[in-house]
């Protein structure tokens, strides 16, 4: 059987993906883990796409995975495409909702919207959302480290265009038509760069996960990875 991970975002954990993984479990041998930070994994690290490429790079080696597929939502997407990039086997890629365009002052805009103690006045239930994906961590911790993250990402981006173009994987980049963090522009740019890249537009998705057709979603990465 063909062996899947699946990689959460930022401020994410896996437990948003029960749902996906027990619809592609009839296909494939699912993995989902956590990142360090997410999810109630603690970690005394700044988070980096550094930090959280070794974690899946240790999880393929700790459970002897031969060349698994990836499906990457959002920073997902982009830890796999850097592992990948570093030397990771893998036998296909999809992404959702990955921002690849990091610059300092669009890194500033999207951590105006990370402000805990903000979202926990005037979002409170997203507060609570929150607290529940990473207890028993603290969930304000997680998103000020996060917020750091992109910060970094905006100086100094990982993903460099020298890196994508090494990469000569099959990668399907999708993006659902209502995404408002990321553009066709950037995701259009990277599919350029790729050897073999693609891309999917989802009709109705917005950035959320929460907000994405689960079952539209898992006949997609079917439809992918059965062809490869």
């Amino acid at each position: 059987m063909k062996q899947l991970i699946i990689l959460h975002g930022a401020l994410g954990s896996k437990a948003q993906f029960k749902q996906l993984a027990g619809l592609l479990s009839s296909d494939f041998e699912v993995h989902t883990f956590n990142f360090e930070g997410h999810g109630g994994r603690p970690t005394e690290h700044p988070y980096s796409i550094e930090l959280f490429t070794q974690d899946l790079i240790d999880y393929v080696v700790a459970h002897e995975l031969n060349e698994p597929y990836i499906f990457g939502y959002s920073m997902g997407g982009y830890v796999a495409l850097n592992a990948i990039a570093n030397g990771l086997n893998v036998a296909g890629l999809v992404t959702l909702g990955t921002k690849f365009e990091w610059t300092p002052e669009g890194a500033i805009k999207e951590t105006k919207m990370l402000n805990p103690n903000v979202i926990e006045e005037k979002v409170p239930k997203f507060a609570t959302y929150q607290a529940s994906l990473h207890e028993p961590e603290d969930w304000k911790t997680v998103m000020m480290k996060t917020a750091d993250m992109m910060i970094s990402l905006g100086n100094a981006p990982v993903l460099t265009d020298a890196k994508l173009q090494s990469i000569d994987l099959d990668v399907l980049c999708c993006l659902g038509a209502e995404d408002a963090m990321v553009s066709v522009a950037e995701t259009q740019h990277v599919i350029d760069l790729l050897q073999n890249g693609s891309f999917h537009t989802f009709d109705g998705f917005e950035h959320p996960i929460e907000k994405v057709d689960v079952d539209v979603l898992q006949k997609k990465i079917r439809d992918q990875f059965g062809s490869l």
